[in-house]
């Protein structure tokens, strides 16, 4: 028993363990698919780009803006050496000595230690000044490497004799500067040079666009945040779409999402409504279709099977019983190929087109349909011209209309036929004087298996007729009208356009002949 105990809650153990490692795998799946569909939702993707798209136009602004502001700098370094310049021309050639109140004549001395006095560089900016080729004084005078007394550079400005103007490349970058000599007595007794170290501009720029980075990732970042909100609410109606069409399912298409607001959202909510109502009309006729076909051919198979069954060796009888069963068969096979028809009707090929006479044609579709029962056949109008069109399934629709009518009316009652044209479509219609239709019942009697309460109609059909001849006018881009009333006698009359062309549907106000 202990052994027995043991192997059960070992057992145990290993199915608690199993089903463990199983929801643990399912929980890890979910988490994997649940950040997949995150990382890949419109709203992930929508905010990706936006993301992208700032950081291009950023980087791309920081870029301008530093080079802007480097060529800013650098007009500024110009302009203040071409005025430090001026200023020593100006004190030279115009100014006093403070303490002689006299020019200063030949005390260059004196004209430095004035000018490097009253006139403080601005950052970067170096002044110096050479006598008799001889480094004098400088401002400030912490000077940088490159503008030492004993370096290179300023040993070389020493040989000036023309005013001078470049930059020099240096250990501390590039130094733009200005010479002026200074000639007195025809000779040139000393050198005023202005420099500045382009670098210090350009920390200071490097400085400025540091601060628009930092402050632009920060306004990056609040942007993204708030640009996820928002697209979360502009995206809000599509979640709406997906659960409505989520919970739409082959048994209840009654179901609509709700229009929230305009703009394109909305029409795209209009447009799947819409969809969603050609569906629920599809499968509905698609149900009541089934339904309807299911029992026309339940009637007669039954009716076959049960004579089958009551067979017997009398002659006679087995002679009545066959002549039954291929009349049953018969209506199936005329039921199957009226099915077909319609199903062949949406086929892009379901019309032959040729150019047809409406004269001769009408004349033949009269010679046709006198011959379908004792009726006082007449001949209404016959119209002058051509039209495009395929003769064979026009014909079939008319003929329909006609024996359609014979089936409405008794011998000796009228039944006329006729066709006309206008400037853009062509009719051709039949009327006759039998039971007519009530306005309940008009739009009813061109759906599949369709027939009229209270009729004398004496055809077993399957009510496949109107509907054939409404769908062979759709093809021809046109439609078929009615008007009747109730003891009153019906008007059928197909009206086509002259050259159907796919980007014309037919007008109620233009197709009167």
């Amino acid at each position: 028993m202990n052994e027995q105990g043991t192997d059960v809650t070992k057992l145990g153990n290993n199915l608690t363990s199993a089903k463990f490692e199983q929801n643990h795998e399912a929980s890890k799946t979910k988490r994997y698919w649940g950040w997949r569909h995150l990382f890949w939702e419109a709203r992930t993707r929508i905010l990706a780009w936006y993301v992208l798209l700032m950081v291009c136009f950023t980087a791309t602004s920081v870029g301008l803006i530093r080079q802007v502001l480097f060529e800013e700098a650098h007009k500024r370094i110009d302009s203040s050496l071409n005025q430090e310049v001026q200023e020593f021309q100006r004190l030279f050639q115009q100014g006093k000595n403070p303490l002689t109140g006299q020019p200063f004549g030949n005390d260059l001395a004196a004209l430095f230690e004035v000018f490097l006095s009253r006139n403080i560089p601005n950052n970067g900016e170096f002044m110096l000044t050479i006598i008799d080729g001889q480094f004098y004084q400088s401002s400030p005078t912490a000077l940088p490497d490159p503008l030492q007394p004993d370096a290179r550079l300023l040993k070389g400005w020493t040989k000036l004799t023309q005013p001078a103007k470049g930059l020099e490349e240096t250990s501390v970058g590039p130094i733009l500067y200005y010479a002026e000599p200074v000639e007195i007595g025809g000779e040139i007794r000393g050198l005023f040079i202005v420099a500045n170290v382009i670098a210090y501009e350009k920390e200071e720029v490097n400085e400025v666009v540091w601060v628009i980075v930092k402050v632009t990732l920060v306004v990056m970042v609040v942007a993204s945040i708030v640009a996820w909100i928002a697209a979360g609410r502009v995206l809000a109606p599509l979640r709406s779409v997906t659960e409505t069409a989520r919970s739409i399912s082959e048994t209840d298409l009654t179901q609509r999402i709700p229009i929230q607001g305009t703009g394109e959202i909305a029409e795209l909510t209009i447009t799947l409504n819409q969809m969603l109502d050609r569906l629920h009309r599809a499968f509905t006729s698609q149900r009541n279709f089934i339904n309807d076909a299911g029992h026309e051919l339940r009637t007669p198979i039954t009716i076959i099977r049960g004579h089958l069954e009551l067979w017997d060796d009398d002659p006679k009888a087995q002679q009545e019983t066959l002549e039954l069963v291929l009349d049953e068969l018969d209506r199936m096979n005329r039921f199957v190929n009226d099915l077909l028809l319609l199903a062949k009707a949406e086929w892009r090929d379901f019309l032959q087109v040729e150019i047809i006479d409406i004269s001769s044609f009408t004349e033949e579709l009269f010679a046709k349909a006198k011959a379908l029962a004792e009726r006082d056949w007449q001949l209404d109008a016959i119209a002058s011209g051509s039209i495009v069109a395929d003769r064979q399934r026009l014909t079939q629709a008319i003929m329909n209309l006609a024996e359609n009518a014979t089936q409405h009316t008794k011998p000796g009652e009228q039944i006329a036929l006729g066709s006309a044209i206008n400037r853009h479509y062509a009719c051709f219609w039949v009327r006759d004087t039998g039971d007519g239709i009530d306005r309940a019942n008009q739009k009813r009697i061109f759906e599949r298996f369709a027939r009229l309460p209270n009729s004398r109609r004496c055809s077993e059909g399957a009510g496949l007729g109107l509907s054939i001849v409404q769908a062979i006018a759709q093809a021809h881009q046109g439609q078929v009208k009615l008007k009747s009333r109730l003891g009153a006698g019906a008007q059928f009359t197909i009206v086509i356009p002259l050259e159907p062309r796919q980007d014309i549907l037919p007008d109620e106000s233009n197709s009167d002949c």
